[in-house]
């Protein structure tokens, strides 16, 4: 996949809907966003700007909670966040703290384990990814996770996504799946188009 830029994050202010795929020290753990108009990004954040995901093998074996905590809060200070979805397998109380903090009727668990949940998701992000209504920022670890992908057939002609082994991970395309997912509910709930700034990045 070509080297592409990695765009800035919105402007602060921006209405936004957010996705968190969490682990506890094995996988990655990942914050993505989406904007109503379909524009997918990891927020940046801390002094140095860095993405909102966690590799354990660099954090001493496991995700640091507390810094994922930080990261959240400061999202949600830069914006108006309409809905976020989590998936809560080992963050059950973490997620408990968010809703507690900004709202339960925002802050919402969203387990991505079960199939009949989850395929009909996966096919809604492709359809969209293919339609163009998605565009993206161009991360270089999210297109990364993104292409490490694989289609997992289930039963009744479903499917769920895995990685292909354990060093291609795809935990940040699971917290953009989840923002978008976060952000078409609510728009089916009544969310209102607002200006943003166009996007022209396409994943293909």
């Amino acid at each position: 996949m070509p080297d592409v830029p990695w765009l800035p994050n919105p402007p602060d202010g921006t209405q936004i809907c957010m996705g968190f795929d969490g682990s506890k020290n094995n996988d990655w753990t990942a914050l993505g966003c989406e904007t109503i108009d379909g524009y997918s990004f990891t927020p940046r954040w801390g002094d140095d700007r860095r993405g909102t995901y966690w590799d354990p093998a660099l954090t001493g074996g496991r995700i640091p909670h507390g810094e994922v905590s930080v990261a959240v809060e400061e999202i949600f200070r830069r914006y108006r966040v309409k809905r976020f979805y989590c998936d809560p397998q080992d963050w059950e109380t973490d997620i408990e703290g968010w809703a507690l903090a900004h709202g339960a009727e925002t802050v919402l668990a969203w387990p991505t384990n079960t199939v009949g949940r989850m395929h009909p998701e996966l096919v809604r992000f492709e359809e969209d990814l293919i339609e163009g209504l998605i565009t993206h920022d161009g991360d270089p670890i999210a297109t990364t996770h993104a292409a490490n992908a694989r289609k997992k057939a289930q039963p009744g002609q479903k499917f769920t996504i895995e990685k292909p082994n354990e060093h291609q991970k795809i935990d940040v395309l699971m917290a953009r799946v989840l923002a978008h997912t976060a952000a078409r509910d609510s728009i089916a709930a009544g969310w209102q188009l607002e200006k943003t700034r166009k996007r022209a990045r396409v994943w293909r």
